[in-house]
């Protein structure tokens, strides 16, 4: 966890007091489903419950010490607990082994980390679509293999990055769905010792669902579907910041990040403004995709649990839950606040020549009856005139000027195939199946 890459509200529910916070409510309700059952007597979970709402602060440094010795962090805190509780603790823990605890917790953490990043995808969900109408109709050049192919709108732009983050706000419900379950189910997960009810109990109190069948630890493939689902998340984001950081390339110019009064962008050059906030993005996308790897190999331990998984849960969970809840925020302002520049976009397209049009004339030739192997060869031959020209050429006049085009298709008709407005004649169409109708 990098402080410049965290905030507050996801970085509080990865501290080592809320972790414990969370042990207690487990412990607690399983204690109080096991009175219940009439196991343990009814007072030890209302002397847990009555001590828990009168303590002051969980003595994270207490707990440490005591872990210090006894090598065994849960063992750690129910000796602490114990000692502020008194006799009453000694029915916690009934029937329970670590996982019980661990498990559970790390299932309430990551869903309450999910809902924070779906809070982050609606908020920039929200940006998307309001920049998206605002530049539904903002012609620009589209381009396939960083080369001019043919006109798109800036809104058509934004409107595929929000029908990509609606998919993984749908995917990301989808693994908080499968990730919120809880195991109280005992050693080796046969619930020799301890009850399902109290399962069922404790889960219904931390707003889980009860694991079908766990070993000792709920199944890792749960987990790995989580993390890889941040990594898709991840690479979605790195895809918008990739293209804002192309087109705010100097030789484009199209788009760029905002750029604060008194901000400066190059110890040296006085000039520069540098795409630092998504040049960032792309770097945090590569760490979060890096937990993805650990993750899966998580899935594979030995028989009924082994510990391999443990410690790099410690470092993934909360490193790759923050680290993607800084950059969605991060992306969000960067749209927000985007500079757009049709202009230069217009400039752009009209860069070179009326090549942008070549498709329409090709098909023209061949509905008036040309091969379309002539008709290709046709219009390629005068475009490659344009393109060595860079641009200084006019594909037009060529067109009209070449005889076995001039032969085929009256000069009106090919004026008619370097209209903008045919390129952008189902805006409306792709906007309605993105955003709805109204």
């Amino acid at each position: 966890m990098v402080p410049r890459y965290s905030r507050p509200e996801m970085s509080a529910l990865w501290t080592p007091a809320a972790r414990f916070a969370i042990w207690f409510e487990i412990e607690a309700h399983a204690t109080e489903a096991l009175a219940d059952l009439g196991i343990v007597p009814k007072s030890a979970a209302d002397a847990l419950w009555r001590w828990w709402a009168t303590s002051p602060a969980i003595d994270v440094a207490a707990i440490d010490a005591i872990e210090a010795v006894t090598k065994h962090d849960v063992i750690a805190f129910l000796t602490w607990v114990a000692g502020q509780v008194g006799d009453d603790a000694r029915f916690m823990h009934q029937g329970m082994t670590s996982s019980d605890v661990l498990d559970t917790c790390l299932a309430v953490q990551l869903a309450r980390a999910a809902d924070i990043l779906l809070a982050d995808l609606d908020a920039l969900l929200a940006v998307l679509e309001r920049r998206a109408r605002e530049h539904k109709r903002t012609p620009t050049i589209g381009r396939s293999h960083g080369i001019h192919a043919e006109p798109v709108t800036f809104g058509l732009k934004l409107a595929q990055a929000y029908a990509e983050f609606a998919r993984n706000r749908a995917r990301l419900v989808a693994a908080r769905a499968d990730i919120a379950t809880c195991a109280i189910s005992g050693a080796v997960g046969t619930f020799a010792n301890i009850d399902p009810a109290v399962e069922a109990h404790v889960a219904a109190k931390m707003g889980l669902r009860v694991e079908p069948v766990s070993t000792q630890v709920i199944p890792r493939d749960r987990h790995a579907m989580f993390f890889a689902t941040l990594g898709v998340i991840a690479s979605s984001i790195e895809r918008l910041a990739t293209e804002v950081r192309h087109l705010q390339r100097t030789e484009v110019l199209e788009a760029e990040e905002y750029f604060a009064p008194g901000q400066k962008g190059s110890s040296a050059m006085p000039h520069k403004r540098n795409p630092v906030l998504t040049e960032n993005l792309t770097g945090l996308a590569r760490m979060v995709r890096g937990y993805v790897t650990p993750a899966l190999e998580n899935v594979a331990l030995w028989h009924e649990r082994d510990i391999s998984h443990s410690s790099v849960e410690r470092y993934i969970a909360p490193d790759a839950t923050i680290t993607l809840d800084f950059a969605l925020a991060r992306l969000t302002g960067v749209i927000d606040k985007l500079l757009v520049y049709p202009e230069r976009m217009q400039r752009n397209m009209d860069k070179m020549g009326g090549l942008i049009h070549s498709q329409r004339v090709l098909l023209a030739l061949t509905q008036a009856g040309v091969n379309r192997e002539d008709a290709y060869r046709m219009v390629q031959r005068n475009a490659m005139k344009v393109w060595d020209s860079d641009g200084a050429l006019s594909l037009l006049d060529l067109l009209k000027a070449d005889a076995d085009v001039a032969a085929a298709l009256p000069a009106d008709d090919i004026d008619a195939m370097f209209d903008l407005g045919h390129h952008l004649k189902h805006i409306d169409t792709i906007f309605a199946r993105v955003f709805g109708s109204a």
